[in-house]
């Protein structure tokens, strides 16, 4: 058995409180001796007063063991969950541990997404690096066997390899200019211009493009002359970026994009819609990522590396603004967002 001194001294206090009581109520016994109504009110107050003496001792106790305890504790637990709080009881103590637990248990949660988000794109970037690659292989060791003596295989499987490296060098730039603008290195060149100008451009420029699906594009202006403020190449990309999506899963007759310019209060909202085969609800989140693709087999067939949504994303973010999509599956997409309003 554990010797204690302040248990000790709490024991010789309570004896010499009760030995006072005693005292007090023999002393009071026998000058009101003949009076039962002074005999019943004396013990009752004798009564009374030890209970509120043990009551003062018992709580003194409880809290000096108590914070002696915690102190100890003090010493285990990490300094983030004790903090710099002194006096301390176990109820705050108590609260502190649960919502510890809660944090730890939510950063192990994070931390299981990010390595399960990990796999995912290694897998990815090894799988849209390899093909490229295992095809410039197979086209050079086909050469080297003799094919090279063959003018006409020769300059069809440099064409093609020329096509590989291409696609190859996009990718590196995509994945450069992202870590660029997740570091914070891209400077944005902000200036004033007509965003109908630049859609018709961007559209003219995919004209090609749209013709091999049979797709339509049409701008939809609510003004003549639409002003905002932004980085013109940076917007541009996006424009592109979304407008070709919308051209690549228009697998439909009568295939229609439609990119429309709205001026709001102090923004301006640029919508792409197409009625192609949508994205399914389950795919929606997601489609932001880096080489998520909601086909797979489609996209890397049409030489997309897979990273054109996640510039966008990032582009607009430097621009201090969000994109947003809405799709119904088999019925199409509209993916929107808005940029400050020029003079």
């Amino acid at each position: 058995m554990k010797f204690h001194q302040l248990t000790f001294y709490a024991s010789l206090f309570l004896t010499g409180v009760m030995m006072l009581v005693a005292f007090v109520f023999d002393f009071s016994k026998t000058s009101i001796l003949n009076m039962k109504t002074g005999m019943a009110a004396t013990f009752l107050a004798s009564i009374l007063l030890m209970i509120v003496i043990n009551y003062f001792v018992l709580d003194f106790l409880f809290n000096f063991y108590g914070k002696k305890q915690i102190s100890r504790i003090r010493t285990i637990l990490p300094q983030e969950m004790m903090g710099q709080e002194e006096g301390m009881n176990f109820t705050q103590l108590g609260e502190r541990v649960s919502e510890m637990s809660q944090k730890t248990a939510t950063e192990l949660d994070t931390m299981k997404e990010m390595e399960t988000y990990r796999k995912e794109y290694i897998g990815n970037i090894s799988h849209e690096l390899k093909t490229p690659l295992f095809t410039i292989q197979g086209y050079v060791e086909t050469l080297m066997d003799g094919a090279v003596e063959n003018l006409a295989v020769r300059d069809k499987y440099l064409s093609r390899i020329d096509t590989s490296v291409e696609r190859l060098l996009d990718i590196v730039k995509d994945l450069d200019m992202i870590n660029q603008f997740e570091s914070g290195e891209i400077d944005l060149n902000i200036t004033e211009f007509d965003i109908n100008i630049l859609v018709r451009e961007m559209i003219d420029l995919l004209d090609l493009e749209a013709q091999k699906t049979n797709a339509k594009m049409q701008l939809q202006a609510a003004q003549q002359q639409i002003f905002v403020k932004a980085d013109r190449q940076r917007i541009s990309q996006v424009l592109v970026n979304l407008i070709s999506n919308a051209i690549h899963y228009a697998n439909r007759d009568n295939a229609l994009i439609q990119v429309i310019t709205k001026p709001l209060n102090h923004k301006v909202l640029i919508e792409i819609k197409d009625n192609g085969m949508g994205i399914k609800p389950e795919a929606l989140p997601r489609i932001f990522e880096r080489f998520y693709r909601v086909e797979s087999s489609r996209n890397r067939r049409d030489g997309g590396s897979g990273l054109g949504l996640a510039i966008v994303k990032h582009i607009l973010e430097a621009h201090h603004e969000n994109i947003e999509v809405h799709s119904v599956y088999l019925e199409g997409t509209t993916f929107s967002f808005t940029l400050e309003k020029g003079e």
